[in-house]
């Protein structure tokens, strides 16, 4: 396979780049036909990195939360769908001189195309109680709690380190069979959402746990497809729903 090239002939990298082809925000359409070249012809002023994002399927790619920003800014962002593809992308580092940027990745210039404001900055200051909180409930479970402002519809996600391993690639893993070290999430809400600022402010601590878990299930389910108990996240939102 073509994209097992990257890997394998590792002095013709950039030759073998040029002939990959893949899908993108840019159309409505599963086929993999923008080449690496076009992407870069297309970037817009400023941007230095080609975007991308590793999932299951080109659908869950294309409506991922991490995206949301993106389509804001109006930054085309590569959907990588093909089981290899995580794999790939580990050797596949560079284009052009251009380096590649998984969008579901911790990164500070992510963080810096949200081009946050002063009022956001304050109201984040302001909710660092809630956030220290929220690091307090979940202890080890996650790396690290932050807020976030690259998300506009979605209350909460979870992302990887810059130097740790992905979902996807622990999913390969898993498939062949292999134990991959446990994937340590950095849990960001989005402070602007209705459900944060509820959740934020609850007082009872046992309904607090609640909200957070739901928030924090919803990010995961999104992140990986699935959740290690489905009917107690059910149970949960049927119980806040009712409430």
């Amino acid at each position: 396979m073509l994209k097992e090239g990257p890997a394998e002939d590792g002095g013709n990298k950039e030759a073998i780049a040029k002939l990959l082809r893949f899908a993108s925000t840019q159309g409505d359409s599963s086929a993999q036909t923008v080449s690496l070249e076009e992407y870069v012809g297309r970037m817009a002023e400023g941007q230095d990195k080609i975007y991308y994002i590793t999932a299951d399927s080109y659908a869950a790619a294309k409506s991922s939360p991490h995206l949301e920003l993106f389509r804001k800014k109006g930054i085309e962002v590569l959907l990588l769908s093909d089981r290899i593809d995580e794999w790939m992308m580990s050797y596949l580092t560079e284009f052009d001189g251009k380096p590649f940027q998984s969008v579901s990745k911790a990164d500070e210039a992510l963080d810096k195309l949200a081009d946050e404001t002063e009022e956001q900055k304050a109201a984040e200051k302001q909710l660092e109680p809630f956030v220290d909180r929220v690091k307090t409930l979940l202890g080890d479970r996650v790396k690290d709690v932050r807020l976030t402002h690259r998300l506009t519809d979605t209350p909460a996600i979870v992302t990887t380190g810059a130097d740790e391993m992905s979902t996807q690639m622990a999913k390969l893993f898993a498939a062949a069979g292999q134990e991959a070290p446990e994937v340590k999430y950095i849990f960001e809400l989005n402070p602007e959402h209705a459900l944060v600022k509820r959740a934020s402010d609850v007082g009872d601590n046992e309904q607090f746990a609640e909200w957070i878990d739901l928030l924090m299930d919803q990010a995961l389910l999104a992140e990986r497809g699935t959740l290690e108990d489905p009917n107690q996240f059910i149970r949960r939102m049927n119980k806040l729903l009712s409430a």
